[in-house]
């Protein structure tokens, strides 16, 4: 088994979902799987689970039990692989959206800068897109732009500017590279700060991530059963304000009923033994009994 990752707000994503034991559910981000144990002690013999995650390393994860299907997609595509397999409706739907452990601490996934590593930051490893050919085939201003939208960065054209700077005498291709580049706008104080903007920026663009959410949000309601629970944990603001304005127009709309008005966060306690816990929000909602031709 690989270690991926400690899972966040455990209980809290198990209340929410209030789990039938006759019940179908889809775990959209399976990682390590600690969601989806969970998930399986509380259902019954009948009910079933299904698992979808990217990185066919996370297979290695699966438990032993007939009830969970294992899928290898995007889960953009929810309603394409239910339909595929007879599923018609689940009862509830969790979407943990952290990068695991396992991807973080593994030199060569080029998910952190903490190591001098190759730039590439795919989820799906299949993918072609890698961080590399971003920064190096992207013109100048879609740089500036994705540095911007993504990362929050205030110097996003200096930095896109450097960027194609440095590829005109070298492809850029690891990750000290990269932190070379951009070492004229690395404060002396809030280095840590500046590279995760900036890697959350590339990622987020490498592996379209937020299109993939709003994807799975939009395919959410159609495809819960009425009183199906749909529970979302973000990690920056860009995914919480996704998750936010979705869960609130589809409230307005008389789809969806918001379970909390304000996302649960976790206890001091857990941050304590899961310091990468710090920044979750959990979002949770109940699809409407009147909504089943939603």
């Amino acid at each position: 088994m690989v270690f991926y990752h400690i899972p966040v707000l455990l209980r809290e994503s198990i209340e929410f979902l209030a789990i039938k034991q006759e019940g179908t559910y889809l775990d959209a981000t399976f990682g390590g799987g600690g969601h989806t144990r969970n998930i399986l002690e509380c259902l019954g013999p009948d009910g079933r689970l299904l698992a979808f995650d990217l990185d066919t390393q996370s297979q290695d994860n699966l438990p032993n039990d007939k009830r969970i299907h294992w899928v290898h997609s995007n889960f953009r595509f929810i309603h394409q692989v239910c339909k595929h397999k007879g599923i018609l409706g689940v009862d509830g739907i969790l979407a943990d959206l952290g990068v695991s452990w396992h991807q973080f601490d593994t030199p060569e996934r080029g998910f952190s800068f903490r190591f001098d590593a190759p730039l590439d930051m795919r989820m799906n490893r299949k993918a072609k897109k890698t961080a590399a050919v971003v920064l190096n085939t992207y013109e100048q201003e879609d740089l500036a732009s994705l540095f911007r939208r993504y990362g929050g960065l205030s110097r996003a054209g200096a930095m896109a500017a450097a960027v194609v700077q440095w590829r005109q005498r070298k492809p850029l291709q690891t990750t000290e590279e990269l932190r070379a580049a951009l070492q004229p706008f690395i404060p002396h104080t809030g280095e840590h700060k500046f590279l995760a903007k900036t890697y959350q920026a590339l990622r987020i663009e490498v592996n379209n991530e937020l299109r993939a959410l709003e994807g799975l949000l939009t395919q959410s309601i159609p495809l819960l059963n009425p009183g199906g629970r749909l529970v979302v944990i973000t990690y920056h603001s860009l995914e919480d304000r996704i998750v936010k304005h979705f869960l609130r127009e589809s409230a307005s709309a008389g789809l969806l009923s918001v379970l909390n008005k304000k996302p649960v966060t976790p206890t001091e306690e857990e941050i304590k033994e899961n310091s990468r816990a710090r920044s979750a929000k959990l979002r949770a909602a109940k699809k409407r009994e009147d909504a089943s031709h939603a």
